[in-house]
């Protein structure tokens, strides 16, 4: 039964971030766009039964919902927390969804392994923390060549932004060390 400690605003006027006192999962990031996607999910299919939810992103201890700007945030707060003081604190099963995540891309060379383990400890150390800070994260979807492909998620997934001024931040990071990466938001 998470608490929430705070609730934040994020760069996306449409989103909100919750912090809570619990984490919902260890390290496995939800990420849904709608209903359908979610049906598996007691979480977020709860929170797309609360009219004007478009988008539910949660990690460890941050969950994000994101609206369709035509609810008035603490109304829509209110409704938000009935669920999430119901959902289930991350336990011990979880532990086994991480170790299968940590898992690379499968099928790279052994030199392609070794630039995809230096991009991704960059996303890590200089990426994912800003973007979870606004409630938001990073997953890779594929590694190929010169092409990194990712799937922006939560806030960042719907913020008008995200698309451009965070993947040209993105990428130019990234050719700090990968001088012809190109990212692919997907």
């Amino acid at each position: 039964m998470p608490k929430i400690a705070e609730i934040e605003d994020t760069p996306n006027p449409n989103a909100v971030k919750f912090m809570l006192k619990e984490p919902l999962t260890w390290g496995i990031s939800h990420s849904y766009d709608n209903a359908e996607e979610a049906k598996s999910d007691t979480l977020a299919s709860a929170l797309f039964d609360i009219e004007h939810v478009t988008n539910v992103f949660y990690v460890d201890s941050c969950l994000t919902v994101t609206q369709d700007g035509e609810a008035h945030w603490p109304q829509l707060a209110r409704l938000i927390a009935v669920p999430l003081r119901e959902a289930p604190a991350a336990d011990a099963s979880s532990e086994a969804l991480v170790a299968a995540a940590a898992v690379a891309i499968a099928g790279l060379s052994p030199e392609d392994q070794v630039r995809f383990d230096k991009i991704n400890a960059m996303l890590d150390e200089k990426i994912r923390p800003y973007l979870r800070s606004d409630g938001g994260d990073l997953h890779v979807i594929g590694f190929s060549g010169n092409f990194l492909s990712v799937h922006l998620q939560g806030a960042c997934g719907s913020c008008p932004s995200s698309t451009s001024a965070t993947l040209i931040s993105i990428t130019s990071l990234l050719r700090t060390i990968e001088p012809d990466i190109e990212v692919l938001s997907v």
